[in-house]
């Protein structure tokens, strides 16, 4: 049948089994929008207040459901402001699908109203883009879209169209969508030469990264780390993937790591990394990482091989279905006086903070007790990001969703969003500082115009805390440009937006705040007042190597 360029946009969606689309209209995108109003009972669309928080709340729609999220801009700044979220989701391989039109053909190229060469922008931040000039290959382009931001390591795709492609007609006809496969099979030699790390280490240590949660690989990783018999440290990306109440959890590695984790991963001879990229806020001084070490490292991106640290052995392949073949040959290991050693480290090491006053990781801990653990947590990103990492046990994969790789402050409450529109069953908590929040606050608006019941918490220590805690440590207390006093009132903000504000200032205030918000099933706002000089600890300082690990006592001491 003959359609629209319009009309084929939104089928090809359909067949793709898009519900949800997230992004703000304009001139060059009106046949797109006019074409989405005839299918509103099929695709909801949900109208963010800066095209920004579209692609964050795409981004989050696809960390918490698995699916590829969907976002549509108009051109020139409407098609620029969804870079950062572009460039978010890229450096956390996220699936993801961008749609944005452009002037028109004839148009192009002559510094037209509102134009803007898109594709050459996003170039270096997608896996492909596409600007479809063509009708007739519009909904091929389309679907091949959907495939390349799916397969493999997963990734955005732009595609960017011509007002007066939407326009034109052409024939369409319905496709069903075809499942990605996976290689079914590893190279024996790669897996001989795996197994023969494993079977010879006498200390080894298992680090989980994003790639097993992407791949859906927690129940293999769960029997695989059962037949190691080794303790377990995760990234940021990887929360979830393995279960943090498990006993063989030793925390996060890395800048803001737990002693256990840090100080186990300098120290033991075989380090098995699972779809982690040795970002250098992981390794500290690249050169000294797991230095006692011989390195295997399973991950779907060959171009992650021997990139930022030297390994041993490295699998290619499919995170599941590589632990799949692996537990089909690795024999019952055991480890018992190296797993002894880890567990006394875990007593000799825990996480302390001030108990007697409303600070940043009593707030994660009560969110914790409140949800039972089942809450689906988003951050922005500084010390509330650590925090929520260090303090929030997570049980499951795609619970905790951050921007890890580019450090996006203002990602959280637009992902929180398309989170909670996801999974709607699930109680989606947003955790900011007021740094942050200021980024893209505007987002509330959409929460409450859309009805969408997340629960913004604001760790408010009227400073910009990260950057403030380098500066203390670093740069000997010169707080340049970090100290936010000013007279903005988020608790009338949020009520101004339509959403419920509440200040606290103790435990006992947030305790009963937290409880209200979870029973009130509207957008909220807690306004947590805490110190400004109140830090993440431990630390390793920059380019140190992870043996360094200290925390407060340890500066205090020496």
């Amino acid at each position: 049948m003959q359609l629209t360029g319009a009309e084929i946009v939104i089928e090809c969606l359909k067949e793709q089994g898009v519900d949800t689309v997230f992004g703000y209209p304009g001139g060059a995108i009106l046949n797109v929008y006019d074409a989405l109003y005839k299918h509103q009972d099929e695709i909801r669309h949900i109208l963010t207040s800066h095209e920004q928080g579209a692609a964050h709340a795409a981004d989050g729609y696809s960390r918490a459901t698995g699916k590829v999220g969907v976002c549509f801009a108009t051109s020139g700044p409407g098609a620029t402001n969804l870079v950062t979220g572009i460039a978010t989701a890229y450096m956390d391989s996220i699936p993801m699908v961008a749609i944005t039109c452009n002037v028109g053909v004839a148009l192009l190229g002559k510094d037209s109203f509102q134009e803007i060469d898109i594709a050459g922008i996003t170039l270096p931040i997608t896996k492909h883009n596409f600007i479809v000039k063509d009708v007739n290959k519009l909904a091929d382009t389309i679907r091949k879209a959907f495939v390349i931001a799916k397969s493999g390591r997963p990734a955005p795709v732009l595609i960017d169209i011509p007002k007066d492609v939407t326009a034109n007609k052409a024939e369409y006809t319905r496709q069903e969508r075809t499942p990605s496969k996976k290689e079914e099979i590893c190279c024996s030699q790669e897996l001989e030469g795996a197994l023969k790390l494993i079977k010879t280490s006498k200390k080894p240590y298992i680090f989980v990264g994003g790639g097993a949660v992407l791949s859906e690989a927690s129940k293999e990783l769960l029997e695989f780390v059962d037949k190691m018999d080794a303790p377990v440290t995760d990234s940021l990306m990887g929360k979830g993937a393995f279960p943090g109440t498990d006993e063989r959890y030793t925390g996060m590695l890395g800048m803001h790591g737990t002693k256990t984790a840090n100080f186990g991963v300098s120290e033991c001879d075989l380090l098995v990394v699972i779809g982690a990229r040795f970002s250098d806020r992981v390794t500290g001084n690249a050169k000294k990482f797991a230095k006692n070490a011989k390195i295997l490292q399973i991950d779907i991106d060959a171009a992650e091989m021997n990139k930022n640290v030297l390994i041993t052995q490295g699998i290619v392949g499919d995170i599941k279905t590589v632990l799949q073949q692996l537990n089909k040959i690795l024999p019952q290991q055991e480890h018992r006086e190296w797993m002894e050693k880890i567990r006394e480290n875990k007593e000799k090491y825990p996480l302390r903070y001030n108990p007697e006053t409303l600070t940043g990781p009593h707030i994660i801990e009560e969110i914790y007790r409140q949800t039972q653990g089942d809450a689906l947590v988003v951050t922005e990103v500084g010390q509330h990001q650590m925090w929520a990492a260090q303090y929030y046990k997570y049980k499951e994969p795609r619970t905790y969703l951050t921007s890890g790789g580019l450090g996006t402050m203002g990602y959280g409450l637009g992902a929180s969003l398309g989170a909670k529109v996801g999974r709607p069953e699930k109680t989606v908590v947003n955790i900011a500082g007021d740094g942050c929040f200021r980024m893209n606050m505007n987002e509330i608006a959409t929460a409450v115009r859309h009805q969408i019941p997340i629960i913004q918490v604001v760790m408010n220590n009227h400073v910009l805390g990260m950057v403030r805690q380098w500066q203390d440590l670093f740069y000997e207390k010169r707080y340049s440009a970090t100290i936010l006093e000013d007279k903005v009132d988020f608790v009338k903000l949020a009520e101004a937006m339509g959403a419920v504000g509440i200040r606290v200032e103790t435990k006992e205030e947030f305790a009963e705040a937290f409880k209200k918000a979870l029973k009130l099933q509207e957008p909220v706002v807690l306004d947590c007042q805490i110190g400004c000089d109140d830090k993440v600890w431990p630390m390793v300082a920059p380019g140190a190597d992870l043996s360094k690990t200290f925390d407060e006592t340890d500066k205090r001491e020496g």
